[in-house]
């Protein structure tokens, strides 16, 4: 089996995002649709991954001097 390279989230966002349309599109087989969701199922373990380790970033760059972690709502 071939070893999956770890996608960067905004490529791995896009290629959900593709996944979704086809899926609403209606034009798959049962058998492509259900290894495309299973894809999708994987995708979105991969972007929750990223955005627990982006939180855990920021939550770091957050600690005050003590060390003791602020949460505040991000106001972007």
């Amino acid at each position: 089996m071939a070893k999956q390279k770890i996608l960067d989230f905004e490529a791995a966002l896009r290629r959900l995002e593709e996944i979704v349309a086809s899926l609403e599109g209606e034009n798959e087989s049962l058998e492509k649709s259900l290894t495309l969701f299973e894809e999708g199922v994987k995708l979105t373990e991969t972007l929750r991954s990223h955005l627990d380790t982006a939180e855990q970033r920021i939550q770091v760059l957050m600690k005050d001097g003590d060390g003791n972690t602020s949460e505040k709502d991000f106001e972007g």
